[in-house]
């Protein structure tokens, strides 16, 4: 089914100390997203990139508290974006820059009705300043969106929990931090991990999403290229051995194009200083069409 999409460029590095995930939604544009979403039949508009200060900047030297200024700033300008093109009733697909970006886009999408949230990520995200060892942001948006963390980061875009944990669900997961650990099982929260799907399989696991999901309209779609094993993406900041494989995220992709639920999403750390020929930003473009329709026949 055709789609009016607007790709939203969010070149965004402040979440991690690691340089070159800025260049992400460059990289992707520069590999044909358009034009191939394009020619699956999409109206694409591309909204161009969200403004992001220059982090070598002598101003921002010596600063302790993570980028958290910036970071809030940013979020509320991905959130008015976002709001803007869901009401001109476009799909926003968002390409980060590190996971942080997410703080901002879902918001967007949630601000009106109760949506789903698929976390692909071979991290949970789900840190809070306190049990974080790094204290780096992009470790802690799904925290900040199910209402933990920063005041100025959990109220970015519009006051307070965006995300219920009911409607939360992580797949792909493999380093995990120890508080982090402790904060997901004591939520509830419906997780994935690289084990379950070693034993389900990964069509059994998506079909169980649409069962948790049946309820809501539509569901937003999170995808980290780290979830992918780091032999099919090694364009990453934080590879971690013994992730998804190739056609698994492909047919993840494909089962959510399917369900016909898929209203938005975000693709985002890709660092092509990282990369190898390019293979990371080509391979999350066709997990990009996959989402979007592309199919084998």
């Amino acid at each position: 089914m055709a789609e009016s999409i607007s790709i939203i460029g969010v070149p965004m590095d402040f979440g991690q100390m690691l340089r070159g995930v800025d260049m992400g939604p460059a990289a992707l544009r520069y590999t044909g997203l358009i034009p191939r979403l394009r020619r699956l039949g999409h109206d694409v508009k591309d909204e161009g990139d969200i403004p992001i200060p220059v982090r070598d900047d002598p101003a921002m030297e010596g600063m302790t508290d993570h980028y958290v200024k910036e970071i809030t700033r940013i979020s509320h300008d991905v959130y008015k974006i976002g709001c803007r093109v869901m009401d001109q009733g476009r799909m926003p697909v968002f390409l980060g820059g590190d996971h942080a970006i997410a703080i901002g886009s879902v918001a967007s999408v949630a601000v009106k009705e109760p949506v789903g949230l698929i976390w692909v990520d071979a991290h949970a995200d789900f840190n809070t300043p306190r049990t974080s060892p790094s204290g780096n942001i992009h470790g802690m948006p799904l925290a900040v969106l199910t209402g933990a963390g920063y005041p100025c980061l959990v109220d970015a875009g519009h006051p307070g929990t965006k995300i219920s944990l009911d409607n939360v669900v992580m797949i792909g997961q493999r380093d995990l931090d120890p508080g982090e650990k402790k904060r997901i099982k004591s939520s509830g929260i419906t997780i994935f991990t690289m084990r379950d799907i070693d034993e389900q399989g990964i069509s059994a696991i998506a079909a169980q999403i649409m069962v948790q999901f049946a309820c809501l309209k539509r569901f937003h779609l999170s995808l980290d290229m780290d979830a992918l094993d780091p032999i099919e993406a090694p364009g990453v900041g934080t590879p971690v051995p013994g992730g998804i494989s190739y056609r698994e995220a492909h047919l993840l992709m494909e089962l959510f194009a399917d369900s016909g639920k898929l209203g938005s999403m975000d693709l985002v750390e890709i660092n092509p200083i990282l990369d190898v020929a390019n293979k990371t930003s080509k391979l999350a473009v066709e997990l990009i069409l996959s989402a979007l329709g592309k199919s084998i026949l």
